[in-house]
Order: C-alpha cells, then sequence, then structure tokens
C-alpha cells in the first residue's frame, strides 16, 4: 500500500508550490515509508509514499506512459495485473517497470475510465492527462482504500487522508454537524460524506474527472442482487463448488507479492477458512496473526489456539489490556479521522504494529464474509422479524431474538425487553430500512448529547432521505436479506469495517490488508445465489460452513457468533488522561458539540458501578472520539513542516520562475 495526494488549479492562477506536495505526502508518510516522488507542472501536482511490495526496486512512483502525457500515482494491488500486463504487451505497449501500477496506466491509454472493469483489485488511482489537463481518480469497487477531496481558492485538492488535505492552509477545518449525525446513525458518514464541512471522500466503486472546465463524480461498480425469479437455479452443491473455486482463486491472486504475505487468525469461521485455505494450498510455512484479551468476554485464544494446532502454522499475538487500548486510543482517533462508537480498532493498531515488526507487510484478512455470506445477526434479526410480523401478537416467535444478543441481554434480557426494543416497526416489512432501522435509532439516541446550537444545523430526518435517495431503483424489488445485505455492505462494511478497522489501522504501521472475500467476482456471484441458501433457517453463513465442514474442527464451524469488540469503559476512563481530560466541561464547552451537563451524568453513571449498556458504551466512545477529532483537527492541528525523506524522484516541469 501507499499513500497518494495532490492538486490541480481550476483557474489560471501562479502554479503551486512544490513545498506544499512534500506536506502532503510527508503527514501521511505512515502509508509508504519505502521512499517517496513528486510531478509538478504549472497546473498539478502529484505527491506519493511508497510501501514497496512489488518490483522493490523498480517501482517508485509517478509513472508515465511512453509519451509522458499521461501520469499516474496509485495507492493498491490490482491482483491480475500479471494477465493484463500479458494482454497489454501483446497489443504493443512497451512497460519500464514490472508493476501493477504502470498496467494501470496502459489501460487507461486504451479504454480510459472502462479500464476500471478489467480491474480485480484494492485501489486509489490519480491518472494526471497533460494534453487535456484533465484529472481523473477512481476508487476500488468496495472502498477498502481511500480517497478524500475538497476545492479551495480554485484549487482541487486530493489526497488518501484528510489530513494531508488540511496541509493547503486555506481550507477550513471544521467538524460538520451532518457529517457528525450520520455517524450517530449509521455509526459512518453515508458515501461521500466526511466528518470535516466541505472535504469529500470518493465513493466505492466510483471515479471522477476534473478540468478547468468540467467535473463529474461516476458510479462504475455497486452490489447488485437479484429478484427472486431471476436468482440461480443451480444445486446447494454446485453453488458450494463455484464459491469454492471463486475462493481459492481470489487467494491465490492475493498471495502475489515480492514480500512474504501472512495472515491474521482470530479464531472465528472467516479468518480460520481464509488461513486454511492458504496453509493447505499456498504456503506450507504460513504465519499467523492474532488478539488475546485481559477481559474474558472478549478473548477468542482457545478457538485461536485449536486453528494453530490444527493447521501447524507459526502464530503470533498481542495481549490488548485495557490500558493499552487506552492508551492507543487518541492515535487511533487520528488516524482514523472520523468520531467512533467503538474502541474495537485500538487492538487492530496494536496487531499491525505485530505484524510490522516481525518483518511483514502483508497479511490477509477474513473482512468482507459476514457481509457477502450473511453471518451478522443483523440478517437472522430481520428474517426473525419478518416472520414475527405475519403473527404480531405471538408470545413465542420474538423470544427468537434473545438467542441472537446473549451478549446485550444477558444481564438485562428478558420478554419486556425484546417486546420494546424490537417490536417497532416490525409489521412494516416494505420499509426499505427494515432491517436496520430500529438499530439506527438506538444509535441515534447518542444525539440527545449534543449540544442545542451545533445540532441545530441538523435537517431531521436528513439523512435517511439521503440515503433512501441515494438507493439503486433494483433495490426496492429485492427481498428482505438481499436489501439487508446492500445496506451493510454500502455502509458498515465500505465506510467503517474497511476504513476505521481495516485500512487506517494496518496502514498506521505501514502494513497492507487484502481480503480474499471482497473479491469483486465472490459478491457478484453470491448476488444471484438465493437467499435460502445463504441463511438456512437460522444457521448463518451456511454456504461456507458446507464448504469448510471437512476443512476445519468442528467447533471453530459450530462455535456461536462472537462480534469482535473490546472493553469501552474500562479502557477510556481508568487509564488514559486524555480521553479523560477530553470530556471535562472546559473542552466540552470550548467545542461547543456537546451538552456539558448531560455528558456529566453520562460519567457519574459509568462511574458509578452501575450496570452500564451497549447504548452507553457507544455515547461515551463517540463523545469521547469527537472530542479528540476537534483537539486534533481543529483546535491544535500543527502543518507538516514538510521534511519528506527517501525521495526517489522528482519531475519539475513548471515554466522558469514558478516557486
Amino acid at each position: 500500500m501507499c499513500g497518494i495526494a495532490g492538486f490541480t488549479r481550476l483557474t489560471r492562477n501562479e502554479p503551486l508550490p512544490l513545498d506544499l506536495l512534500y506536506r502532503m505526502a510527508e503527514v501521511q508518510s505512515h502509508r509508504g515509508p519505502d521512499g517517496s516522488g513528486f510531478y509538478i507542472d504549472d497546473w498539478t501536482g502529484l505527491g506519493h509514499t511508497r510501501l514497496s511490495i512489488i518490483d522493490l526496486a523498480g517501482g517508485a512512483q509517478p509513472i508515465s506512459n511512453e509519451d509522458g502525457t499521461l501520469w499516474i500515482i496509485f495507492n493498491g494491488e490490482i491482483f491480475n495485473y500479471v494477465e493484463l500486463r500479458l494482454d497489454l504487451l501483446g497489443k504493443g505497449h512497451c512497460f519500464t517497470t514490472s508493476t501493477d501500477t504502470e498496467v494501470i496506466l496502459h489501460l487507461y491509454e486504451d479504454y480510459r475510465q472502462d479500464c476500471l472493469k478489467f480491474l480485480n483489485g484494492q485501489f486509489a488511482i490519480a491518472i494526471w492527462d497533460n494534453v487535456k489537463k484533465e484529472l481523473f481518480l477512481a476508487r476500488d469497487r468496495m472502498g477498502i482504500r481511500p480517497l478524500h477531496y475538497t476545492i479551495c481558492d480554485g484549487v482541487f485538492l486530493f489526497a488518501s487522508e484528510i489530513k494531508s488535505i488540511f496541509q493547503w492552509q486555506n481550507v477550513s477545518r471544521e467538524i460538520d454537524p451532518i457529517g457528525v449525525d450520520q455517524i450517530f446513525t449509521f455509526w459512518t458518514p453515508l458515501p461521500g460524506h466526511t466528518a470535516f464541512r466541505g472535504v469529500q471522500e470518493l465513493p466505492s466503486g466510483h471515479y471522477l474527472k476534473i478540468s478547468e472546465r468540467r467535473s463529474a463524480v461516476k458510479k462504475y461498480w455497486e452490489p447488485s442482487f437479484c429478484q427472486v425469479e431471476d436468482q440461480l437455479d443451480w444445486t446447494i452443491d454446485e453453488i458450494c463448488e463455484k464459491t469454492q473455486d471463486l475462493i481459492l482463486d481470489s487467494t491465490r491472486i492475493r498471495l502475489r507479492a515480492d514480500v512474504p504475505v501472512g495472515s491474521y487468525l482470530s479464531g472465528g469461521l472467516d479468518s480460520s477458512a481464509i488461513t486454511a485455505v492458504v496453509k493447505r494450498n499456498f504456503n506450507n510455512k504460513l504465519i499467523t496473526y492474532g488478539i488475546h484479551f485481559e477481559e474474558p468476554s472478549f478473548d477468542e485464544t482457545e478457538y485461536q489456539d485449536l486453528m494453530v494446532s490444527y493447521l501447524g502454522v507459526e502464530h503470533k499475538y498481542i495481549t490488548a489490556t485495557n490500558r493499552s487500548i487506552g492508551d492507543y486510543f487518541p492515535d487511533v482517533v487520528w488516524h482514523c479521522e472520523k468520531p467512533l462508537l467503538r474502541t474495537a480498532p485500538a487492538p487492530l493498531s496494536m496487531l499491525s504494529r505485530l505484524v510490522r515488526d516481525s518483518g511483514f507487510k502483508v497479511v490477509l484478512s477474513g473482512e468482507g464474509a459476514d457481509e457477502v455470506f450473511c453471518g451478522y445477526n443483523i440478517f437472522r434479526e430481520a428474517k426473525v422479524r419478518s416472520f414475527w410480523a405475519r403473527q404480531p401478537e405471538s408470545r413465542i416467535r420474538p423470544l427468537l431474538i434473545n438467542k441472537l444478543y446473549p451478549y446485550i441481554f444477558g444481564n438485562i434480557g428478558g420478554k419486556s425487553t425484546i417486546q420494546k426494543f424490537f417490536a417497532s416497526g416490525v409489521e412494516d416489512v416494505d420499509n426499505p430500512f427494515y432491517s436496520h432501522e430500529i438499530r439506527w435509532k438506538s444509535t441515534s439516541r447518542i444525539k440527545a448529547f449534543l449540544d442545542d446550537e451545533f445540532s441545530g444545523q441538523i435537517e431531521p430526518e436528513g439523512s435517511y432521505h439521503q440515503l433512501r435517495a441515494s438507493l439503486p431503483p433494483a433495490f426496492f424489488s429485492w427481498d428482505f436479506l438481499a436489501k439487508a445485505q446492500y445496506l451493510e455492505m454500502i455502509l458498515f462494511l465500505s465506510n467503517y469495517l474497511l476504513s476505521s478497522q481495516g485500512d487506517r489501522m494496518a496502514m498506521t504501521n505501514s502494513v497492507e490488508m487484502r481480503m480474499p472475500y471482497l473479491d469483486y467476482r465472490i459478491i457478484d456471484f453470491l448476488g444471484r445465489v438465493p437467499s435460502k441458501w445463504k441463511l438456512q433457517g437460522l444457521c448463518e453463513k451456511y454456504i461456507l460452513k458446507k464448504i469448510f465442514k471437512e476443512r476445519l474442527p468442528e467447533k471453530i464451524l459450530k462455535r456461536p457468533k462472537h462480534p469482535y469488540r473490546a472493553p469501552i469503559k474500562e479502557s477510556l476512563l481508568h487509564f488514559n488522561s486524555t480521553c479523560g481530560e477530553s470530556i471535562s466541561y472546559i473542552k466540552l464547552r470550548e467545542s461547543g458539540i456537546f451538552n456539558p451537563s448531560k455528558v456529566e451524568k453520562l460519567i457519574q453513571k459509568v462511574n458509578s458501578g452501575r450496570h452500564v449498556g451497549e447504548f452507553d458504551n457507544m455515547a461515551l466512545t463517540g463523545i469521547i472520539s469527537t472530542q479528540i477529532l476537534y483537539e486534533k483537527f481543529v483546535k491544535d492541528f500543527n502543518v507538516s513542516s514538510g521534511s519528506i525523506t527517501n525521495i526517489q524522484k522528482v519531475i519539475d516541469r513548471r515554466s522558469v520562475g514558478a516557486i
């Protein structure tokens, strides 16, 4: 992986300084510590920090095409670049490197934006056309790699991370009430939005073209599902055989690298299956990485140890103590660049440090399987509620919900709790947000802690209206499970898991994560598979379990769903002074985001020794992380010195006399 950044002028002003590129690159140098490169002319500038994984010696960027009319910087990996390169060589293209980056550039020469349909990978791309004076940006189908942008003073700025854009000091740094509203509803900004006013994120599966005369953002791909009558009529054995072949090939091409590749191993089905595929088919000396927790209720050591013994892999792990989670949390917010509702990213940051310290740059992850194969309880919950809706007066049907959430209702469970929480809207099965709305409304209660003036800038129900307007027309003809999968993919997966718990926590320590389950071929194929095979009764991930029935221990296949979580109140208030100080009365009043009196009551409850539920923990994390975000990005943001090191190339094509 790498970091990319740059700018292009939209008006005919003076060329921009090269040191701006240096500052933009330096502040995200953790994304690429192995080298840096720059291109600048009278219109545009491109900056790149490199994490070298393919063509270690000759892959420095920016890279140009044969006649120097196109220049590219690239963050990511194109896993099918070997096959694409052969095709391009057959068409007469000349290559100066062995990189996947140059493959993209020559594809763009031939196909322009349609080149994206050929790419199987995870990427953020910037290509400057020096003839048309046009900048092309693109982001991978699922949004594994980030890409942000803004326009200020007639200058278009873009970067992998927002802190890089803020190096242009004229860009306003303000927490956006609308972004906060979305995060405190959906856990994440809606596609295209961020937590900062005026800063946008290119949505997954989209590209952008911008020049002096025009700009356009267009979608080229999204997760798609079939109406019932158009779904595959294959047998379950045929479906499993095809899926197994796709997983095998997806894993194979994600092992392409000129450096060793490890694997995350949590002890859950998803990572265990990928680890087994690698160990049995490709790498007999596989090294795996996992997290042990001080808090027993969060710990999966027993299952990790079982898989390590079963597969015979070398396993390394970190122990996430309550203190270490609190210590890491402020830095986590700096890298995530948005408010968080969980501390779960912190142990993943520790884990990526272990990977890097052990000499690895690349790891495989089981991320995405829950969304693609229907592993989350939210899918089972939607099925139970739709079943319940047929007999809303039933006393027995709602009790099925209690079995899904023992970690929520274990201490406060009971029929009345279930009825109150899950009965809302149970009969409204045609609601496009049927699967998610009760959860979103529960999360939205955090907004009660907002300051009145701040919340007054939020349009009631505005985020819901915007999300509904963005849904594809076909969405409304899908079954309830397909709708739930789509919402989970475009929101929670793309904008939270792959960002706050994926790219950002891995790249904090210059580690690249690769997700075999998120190969678009797997997503497209499973989108055609009938829902009954994904969620068989209430058996989640039925297809995946059937494929690996003879390849994994029964205890792994049949273990109850264990969502990845981390301690909150035990970590944020009891140890780290930064977290505690961020919610002092003075700092709350200074930021103007939250009502200090209401926050004080929450803290008193948390510190009282009384039961603290899921909502209180979410609210606590959301308030602390938002306050830290304000401190680090609005109040005390430090502009980089631009002292970038290990510069491998600088192409300066500015006119004589430019700064």
